[in-house]
């Protein structure tokens, strides 16, 4: 998985007059669990832009302005109702032999028969929550949908891995083809072929 290094500065005063003052001067507070100690500190709100606004998912090493460095994730983040600048962060530590929780972006690889034949792809879900080693997690799971035809699903089973535990029950469906208006039958080749032999 992608990582990113965002450049820090550690936090002794954690108040409601502090945190004002930090966001006026464009800083956004933020906090990291999950290890010994909390850790606050603050960084630019830029230097967040490729960690939020971004359909993919990454680790992050907070590089403090004392030396340390911490791995983490992205674990929730507040953002004002109005003008939608970041208010908070909060980071989860993680380490080489805990595993962690994460939602990973779906992709379809293949060209799906069904929509070949006019039917529609529809998702179900656009990221997948798994749990394990921060190292085994891919940065997308993806999915083959070639072989889906009109009324075709693709469920969590179908994008198992070894590296990781999928956190949804079984029969959760991440796509499936619907028919639409432009449907044709959707046959392949071998079957039309019998047919054809049938009527001959």
């Amino acid at each position: 998985m992608k990582s990113l290094t965002i450049n820090a500065s550690q936090r002794e005063s954690v108040g409601k007059k502090a945190t004002k003052a930090l966001r006026n001067a464009g800083q956004v507070p933020c906090v990291i669990y999950g290890g010994d100690t909390i850790v606050h500190f603050a960084a630019p709100e830029i230097a967040f832009k490729n960690l939020v606004y971004t359909p993919d998912v990454h680790t992050v090493v907070i590089a403090l302005d004392n030396g340390q460095k911490i791995n983490a994730i992205l674990q929730d983040i507040q953002f004002h109702p109005v003008t939608d600048k970041i208010l908070h962060i909060d980071f989860v530590e993680i380490f080489d032999d805990k595993p962690i929780t994460m939602e990973i972006p779906f992709k379809t690889t293949g060209n799906s028969r069904g929509v070949r034949a006019g039917g529609v792809l529809r998702f179900n879900l656009r990221r997948i929550k798994v749990k394990g080693l921060a190292s085994k997690l891919p940065d997308v799971i993806e999915g083959d949908i070639t072989e889906l035809k009109i009324g075709n699903k693709l469920y969590v089973t179908d994008v198992a891995s070894e590296d990781y535990t999928i956190l949804h029950p079984d029969n959760t469906v991440i796509c499936q083809v619907k028919t639409s208006r432009n449907a044709v039958a959707d046959t392949d080749d071998e079957e039309e072929e019998e047919a054809a032999a049938a009527e001959a």
